[in-house]
This record gives structure tokens, C-alpha cells and sequence, in this order.
């Protein structure tokens, strides 16, 4: 499939949305396929939260030969957002203006720092315009906050299950999180490894956000009528230990912060404004039972970027559908196309 690991190293200092700066600082990235001779085929994917630059790893429903993101007809790049445990700048690299490790003193970047980011790459690749931009949920915010910045470079741009920022209800569920790891003794220690116990706990409160009552009805439901030791106990026992065997408390902390900092309307512009401007053939995407970030953002957005169109998947799954539903998204996504 072709499928190559490659390291950006950005050089310079980048001042953040936050004030604060970072110097040379490392993005990493994957890249599935070949580029055309006219650069036409790019197709940007914007991972979620806790996923990795790979999206044929995580999103194996539509990224592959023979899926709807064919790396055979896309050229096909993924970018490790700053702040994630899987490569790009972290908590656990070194502070170039200290020679010591960032920790919980990692200058955190917004979803718009991450698309000024991402846009010094692509300048670094030469690649002048993107057939198309994708992104769910975290991916998403980032991908709108890329589109605002550069209302003409995505031809189409899809943004799923996602905002134009943050709402307090979504901002409540990171604090909880957030609130998790602080509890554990250990995150005050300058430690690699501070917070994981709490980590765990954070993941089940975050996965509460991410799935609906019927998802659980469906799935979790206690067949032999248990007093105690329920599956849904067990569940979430398991989400918080296999997210810790796979990430870091203080990648997840700041993280959060990220995702509750997203505001397109921060700066001069109002986030209606900032909508405005796009240019792309845009198609919104919502999932009905999404707890976490309702369709009632997505129509937002939609109403807001001149000639985009609403589509609501219907799902059991929350949040999470826009991960699951590969045959409503690959339906809707060759509507759009053609």
C-alpha cells in the first residue's frame, strides 16, 4: 500500500493562540500513496484525540485498497497533532530552550495553532491545493480552523461530528477528565508516568460522552441480571486500562485542553465570519444520537459556509459513529464526488 512514517521538523519559533511560543518543534506524519504528477489527489485526513497518523490503522473501514480512500487513486496524508503521544511534539520531548522535557509545562496548542502547523508543511511539500479535507470530532475542529485560514485550498472539505467551538457542555466533560488525573498522588511528580491511574478513570467518563444510552442498552446490557460486577462496570474498567497500555496521562491532559481552547471566533472575525469566507464544496456530516458534539453544531457550520449541505447519519453509536458507520459515510462521501 505504500505507506511511509515521515518527520517534519518545523524551525523557528511559533507564537500560540495562548501567547506563549515553541521553537523548533517536530510534526510526524503518514503518507499512503502517490502523489500525481499536478499534485491533484491530496486527500488530508484529520485524526481524533487519542488516534495516530495512520487512519488505514484507525479508520480501516474506509482508508485501503479498495476503500473509499484508496491509496491507489489518493495521495493520502495524516499529521500527528501536536500534543499526541504518537510522535509530533509532547509532553515527553525536550524544551529546546531548556534542554528538559516539556511534562505538565507543555505549551498546548489550539486546533488553530495545529492548522498554522499543518500549513508550514504543506508548504514544505509544495502541494499548492487539496482535492479534499476530512476529519471527525477533534479532527474535524482542526480541519475547519485549516479551512478559515485557507478558504480556497480544500476543493472538498467534510467536516464530521464536530464545532465551530467548544461548547461548556463538551468543556465539562474534558474538566471532569482532567479533574481524574489531577486526583492521582502522582501527578504532581516530574515523571513520565505521572497520572496514569487517573488516566483510566478519565477514559470512562470520556466514553460515556462518546456512545448513547442505546449503545450500552445494546451492547452492556446484564442478560443474567447481575446484582453487582456488572458488564458495564467491566467495560469501563477495560476502556480505562486499554488506553493506558496505549497513551500518556499528559499527552491526554493538554489534549483536552486543546479541544475545550477551540474558537473560531477568537480573533477579529466572529466564527459566523470566519465561516463565511470558505470557498470549498462542503459537505457537514452529523451522527443523530452524538451526546458530545450534537447536530445542532454541525447545522451551525452548515448554515454558516455559503453552499454547504447538512447530512445527519442515523446511529445507535454517539459520537463514535462517525468511527463505525463506514457505509453511510462512503454513501454520502460519493454523493458528494460525482
Amino acid at each position: 500500500m505504500n505507506k511511509t512514517l515521515h518527520t517534519y521538523h518545523f524551525k523557528g519559533l511559533l507564537t500560540l493562540e495562548s501567547g506563549k511560543t515553541i521553537q523548533d518543534f517536530k510534526l510526524v506524519y503518514t503518507t499512503l500513496g502517490e502523489i500525481s504528477p499536478n499534485k491533484d489527489n491530496v486527500v488530508w485526513i484529520f485524526h481524533a484525540m487519542t488516534a495516530n497518523s495512520d487512519p488505514s490503522d484507525w479508520w480501516a473501514g474506509m482508508v485501503g485498497e479498495g476503500k473509499f480512500f484508496d491509496p491507489r487513486k489518493y495521495f493520502i496524508i495524516c499529521v500527528n497533532m501536536p500534543g499526541s503521544y504518537y510522535g509530533s511534539v509532547n509532553p515527553l520531548d525536550n524544551n529546546e530552550e531548556t534542554g528538559m522535557p516539556f511534562l505538565q509545562d507543555f505549551p498546548f496548542f489550539t486546533p488553530m495553532d495545529m492548522a498554522r502547523s499543518y500549513e508550514q508543511l504543506r508548504l514544505s511539500l509544495g502541494i499548492s491545493a487539496i482535492y479534499m479535507g476530512i476529519g471527525g470530532s477533534m479532527g474535524g475542529q482542526q480541519l475547519i480552523a485549516w479551512a478559515c485560514l485557507q478558504p480556497t485550498l480544500f476543493k472538498f472539505l467534510v467536516p464530521i461530528a464536530t464545532n465551530a467551538f467548544h461548547s461548556p457542555w463538551g468543556k465539562a466533560f474534558n474538566a471532569s477528565q482532567r479533574m481524574c488525573i489531577e486526583a492521582d498522588p502522582t501527578w504532581k511528580e516530574r515523571s513520565p508516568e505521572a497520572g496514569m491511574e487517573g488516566l483510566k478513570v478519565a477514559r470512562s467518563i470520556a466514553l460515556i460522552s462518546y456512545r448513547h444510552y442505546d449503545t450500552y442498552g445494546q451492547t452492556q446490557e446484564d442478560l443474567d441480571k447481575a446484582i453487582e460486577n456488572t458488564r458495564s462496570e467491566s467495560y469501563q474498567k477495560y476502556q480505562g486500562e486499554k488506553l493506558a497500555k496505549r497513551f500518556n496521562a499528559l499527552s491526554y491532559y493538554i489534549l483536552t485542553k486543546s479541544m475545550d481552547s477551540h474558537h473560531l471566533g477568537r480573533g477579529v472575525l466572529e466564527a459566523e465570519e470566519m465561516l463565511e469566507r470558505i470557498q470549498s464544496t462542503t459537505l457537514v456530516i452529523g451522527i443523530s444520537s452524538d451526546l458530545l458534539f450534537p447536530v445542532s453544531e454541525q447545522r451551525f457550520i452548515a448554515k454558516h459556509i455559503p453552499g454547504a449541505k447538512l447530512e445527519v447519519i442515523s446511529s445507535i453509536y454517539g459520537h463514535d459513529g462517525f468511527l463505525i458507520e463506514h457505509e453511510k459515510l462512503n454513501g454520502l462521501l460519493k454523493e458528494l464526488i460525482n
